[in-house]
């Protein structure tokens, strides 16, 4: 069985097409047939004028009809098109998901942030650790961060804030924001064991990358703070030439590492893996789950 998850965020818009089979035991496998990313940076509009502009509403439609060709061409049987944080505050989203549908037939569902953290901690990264942790998942965004926290298998707490990499380039972060995670975190995380976060999103899989880890192998707090003045000090310019970056990541891994420094800094934590996973691949599987209550099976 063949699946496709669209993943709209507020800095791009990423297809992922996934061949999913059972084992004889039916346990579900899911291989990576494609992934594909198109930095629509929404957020740059959303953020600063409350809707999305003229251009990027024709970038949308592009974007979604060449999806649409892709999801064809692979002969997938069941998609699902999610946006997040920009598509949320814009107020001409609703005008821009009907244009969609009516010309690609893909229907765009514009999800809660609470909802996006539950389907990024649906990848179950965590239950394959040790119970010695507890474990916090961070997904830093164009527009928002979504927190996942767990202590003994069980979902202690999950919430979405409006901090992101692009409202923080913008300046519209302010202290009273950044304030309530600090709080949220220090509540709700007292008491618990020694927590270890596991991070998602394009940046930090950026960052791993430039670490040279091996897969499996977590960063520690202090290389990213170490990346985060190295990277910080450059220009926009030198940071595409020296660590070989696209623009659109270039200026927004900066705030990102600072998002996952200050929570993992109020967390207490010390080290942070990177599965290299993502929302899309929380849709997968939620998608793949919603089947098989239906009695669908790969």
């Amino acid at each position: 069985m063949r699946l496709a998850a669209i993943d709209i965020g507020s800095n791009a818009a990423r297809l992922l097409i996934t061949e999913v089979s059972e084992d004889k035991d039916g346990n579900a496998q899911f291989n990576k047939l494609n992934l594909v990313r198109v930095p629509l940076r929404l957020g740059f509009d959303v953020f600063e004028k409350g809707e999305i502009s003229k251009e990027k509403r024709g970038m949308v439609l592009q974007t979604m009809k060449a999806y649409g060709h892709l999801i064809n061409a692979y002969g997938v049987h069941h998609v699902i098109a999610c946006a997040t944080s920009a598509m949320r505050d814009a107020r001409n989203s609703n005008d821009l998901i009907r244009k969609v549908k009516l010309e690609t037939g893909l229907e765009i569902q514009i999800i809660s942030g609470d909802l996006e953290a539950s389907i990024i901690y649906e990848n179950h990264v965590a239950e394959h650790m040790d119970t010695e942790h507890s474990y916090m998942y961070i997904d830093v965004g164009g527009g928002s961060t979504e927190l996942t926290f767990f202590a003994d298998g069980k979902l202690v707490f999950k919430q979405s804030f409006n901090i992101g990499t692009i409202r923080l380039l913008k300046d519209m972060v302010d202290d009273e924001q950044w304030n309530e995670v600090k709080e949220v975190i220090k509540s709700r995380t007292k008491g618990y064991k020694q927590i270890t976060a596991i991070g998602t999103g394009g940046n930090i899989n950026k960052v791993f990358s430039l670490s040279k880890k091996k897969d499996g192998k977590p960063l520690s707090l202090e290389l990213l703070k170490d990346y985060y003045k190295e990277i910080a000090s450059f220009s926009l310019e030198d940071r595409i030439n020296i660590y070989k970056l696209r623009a659109d990541r270039a200026d927004v891994i900066v705030p990102a590492l600072q998002i996952y420094i200050n929570i993992m800094r109020w967390s207490d934590t010390a080290e942070i893996y990177v599965p290299k996973i993502g929302l899309a691949d929380g849709l997968i599987q939620h998608l793949y789950s919603e089947l098989t209550v239906k009695g669908i099976h790969a």
